[in-house]
């Protein structure tokens, strides 16, 4: 099941902001946490648990699940082995990820750990590391994987290699999260940087809720994890209405719509036709429950890309049907043009496909 997560980073803040922001953040249903281990630079064993054992368990309260990010010299640091991970199990943790991997047998190890600690490998590599962990007979059901993020602007992953990863992950049955970036001001993650925290650099200054309907539109990506702290209410709150199994599209709405046609829009199942057209997605199931209402025409000027149109009386039996627009043409007049899907969001028609459910929102 598709979960969506946030990120604190105790040591940029007080516990007592990350537990009013985990708090929230359980209200609106997120079941993820990422936070960070890898500055702990004058901190000894005991400091450490003093610092996070309190928020994890409140998270843990909260039944949200805590990855701690963590490098081999993290391990040096503090003593701990691959072989003995209860350092991350006292601490309340459900899994530890791998900022930097050791050689795959280690890795394959840590995987049988009695814990059931979860070990979530770097899904942005791109290399044959996963295979090789699993060369070793590593205990899949405790690997799970996680995209970076990127703080320095420009430097995020490109959408070719973003797909690449995420689908040779996929094809070993791996769960895969990604990263998305609040548009809060004065947000921070982990390091100096602050450009905002996204995987997909093209995603760096979209809203959080647009780019989470983008990453779950390619199947590729399981959950969806906030990356810098702390996001807004009203962010949390929109991103916890995405419905990751919908292909779903805002709409800029036009004067004059009817009460007819915003019922259309809003209130009935849609799916694209199966016989798609290159030059519409048809959801005509509504011309039939809706045969009998009156649809007079208003904006029907020339269709371009993103229209979303309601065929109006004048088209006899396929008046109330709803098609998106996908590729420029005439109009004859009998196709009321309702609204306009978002200039940024004009990329997730690419996954309009046959058969596909949808939903246009507000």
């Amino acid at each position: 099941m598709p979960r969506l997560g946030v990120s604190i980073y105790p040591e940029h803040s007080t516990k007592e902001k990350d537990i009013e922001y985990l708090t929230l953040a359980a209200k609106y249903g997120f079941k993820r946490v990422f936070t960070c281990l890898l500055s702990v630079e004058g901190k000894n064993v005991d400091e450490i648990k003093k610092e996070f054992k309190e928020i994890i368990g409140h998270a843990n309260a909260l039944e949200m699940e805590v990855i701690l990010d963590v490098a081999p010299n993290i391990f040096s640091k503090l003593g701990i082995t691959y072989e003995d991970l209860s350092f991350f199990a006292e601490l309340g943790a459900a899994g530890i990820r791998l900022d930097e991997g050791f050689d795959g047998a280690k890795e394959a190890f840590m995987t049988f750990n009695p814990y059931n600690l979860k070990i979530e490998i770097n899904a942005s590599i791109g290399t044959k590391y996963i295979d090789n962990i699993l060369s070793y007979k590593a205990n899949k059901e405790n690997i799970i994987t996680c995209h970076n993020f990127y703080p320095q602007m420009y430097t995020g992953i490109s959408f070719r290699h973003f797909e690449k990863c995420s689908k040779d992950l996929k094809d070993l049955g791996l769960r895969v999260a990604a990263f998305v970036s609040s548009q809060n001001d004065s947000t921070f993650g982990p390091w100096p940087v602050n450009e905002g925290l996204c995987t997909l650099e093209e995603h760096r200054f979209l809203s959080m809720d647009v780019a989470a309907r983008h990453l779950f539109a390619t199947g590729l990506v399981d959950d969806v994890i906030v990356a810098n702290a702390y996001a807004s209410e009203e962010e949390l709150k929109a991103l916890s209405k995405v419905n990751p199994a919908k292909l779903t599209f805002k709409i800029d709405m036009n004067d004059q719509v009817s009460d007819v046609e915003k019922e259309i829009i809003f209130n009935f199942p849609h799916y694209v036709r199966g016989d798609m057209s290159e030059y519409m997605a048809r959801s005509t199931m509504s011309r039939i429950t809706f045969k009998d209402a009156d649809i007079g025409p208003h904006h029907t000027d020339a269709l371009k890309r993103g229209d979303i149109i309601i065929i109006n009386n004048a088209y006899g039996r396929y008046k109330g049907e709803l098609h998106i627009i996908l590729k420029d043409m005439p109009n004859d007049g009998r196709k009321n043009i309702v609204g306009r899907i978002p200039e940024n969001e004009l990329k997730l028609l690419e996954y309009i496909e046959p058969w596909r459910v949808f939903e246009i929102i507000l």
